[in-house]
């Protein structure tokens, strides 16, 4: 009983004593200090990074302003990654922990978690040859694994689109088999017109190209007057005449909403009304009227 009562005691005096609370400031000290450092190391690099790119634009080395983004926001997480697993070692030095051997254990469960992993290894060198080849970058507007929307991220393991309706997709790089790229070129507005049976096709082109040489000065987006290039349907109430205009890239809806738009305003003021399905109706003595006309002319 005399033992651990001195145990007690011997234990209460090194928690009220001062040698242990200096180590634990001390711990505690160094932790912050580290922390710090990494903070202070991701935001400098990041700065630099930002300037790097900067200064780079006034050399002889020219790359696009999508490609320069997405290669920003992948070498500052690099970074980032690099400096926060280096912070985590550090700390595990501070309390003790020996570092060379759970390095080792690292690898070596690393190693066998790489045979069964091939999802992930398949996934990170996917989303290398992804930046590598500039299949799409940051800002750009793709179709994706069944996706459409705008890519917000591009990391080694997925990638983000944020949807038109602000859902964000995240997809395993490994999963993008065939993307769609709306932003690498300039797109094309297609519009067809209806036109009824009643108005000349004559009339009804004047005045879509008097409406079509307008639109490039309205809209910033359409490139180019846009242009008939005829009837492409002949329908039971109408004829279509299609519309197609050069946009900036991604700005093609836009473009075909803006056109349908004006156009539809400029003929119904002139005259050409929007067309709409006709019945006809006749009376069982008009009908067998009708029927006697057609068998004397040979109908």
């Amino acid at each position: 009983m005399d033992a651990i009562n001195r145990q007690i005691t011997d234990l209460w005096t090194y928690i009220t004593g001062p040698e242990l609370w200096t180590i634990i400031f001390s711990v505690f000290i160094k932790v912050v200090i580290i922390i710090l450092l990494a903070v202070t190391i991701v935001k400098v690099t990041r700065t630099l990074v930002e300037k790097l790119f900067s200064n780079r634009s006034r050399g002889p080395i020219r790359i696009s302003q999508r490609r320069e983004n997405t290669l920003k926001k992948l070498i500052k997480n690099v970074i980032a990654y690099i400096v926060y697993f280096m912070a985590i070692v550090m700390i595990l030095g501070v309390f003790n922990f020996e570092i060379g051997p759970l390095l080792a254990g690292a690898g070596v469960v690393g190693l066998a978690i790489g045979f069964g992993a091939q999802n992930l290894v398949r996934d990170i060198i996917s989303g290398f040859f992804i930046i590598f080849e500039d299949q799409f970058s940051v800002g750009d507007y793709v179709a994706v694994s069944g996706i459409e929307g705008t890519v917000e991220e591009i990391g080694l393991r997925t990638t983000k689109v944020l949807s038109w309706t602000g859902e964000m997709h995240i997809i395993p790089n490994g999963n993008v088999t065939q993307v769609t790229n709306y932003s690498l070129h300039n797109g094309l507005a297609v519009v067809d017109i209806n036109i009824p049976y009643e108005s000349n096709v004559d009339d009804a082109e004047k005045v879509i190209n008097k409406v079509a040489a307008s639109l490039p000065e309205k809209y910033e987006f359409i490139v180019g007057i846009p242009e008939i290039i005829g009837v492409q349907n002949l329908e039971v109430s109408h004829f279509t005449l299609r519309v197609i205009a050069d946009t900036l890239p991604g700005f093609q809806w836009a473009g075909e909403r803006n056109i349908k738009k004006e156009m539809q305003d400029k003929l119904y003021k002139s005259g050409i009304e929007i067309p709409a399905p006709r019945l006809v109706m006749y009376s069982k003595e008009e009908k067998e009227k009708f029927i006697q006309e057609n068998r004397e002319r040979g109908l």
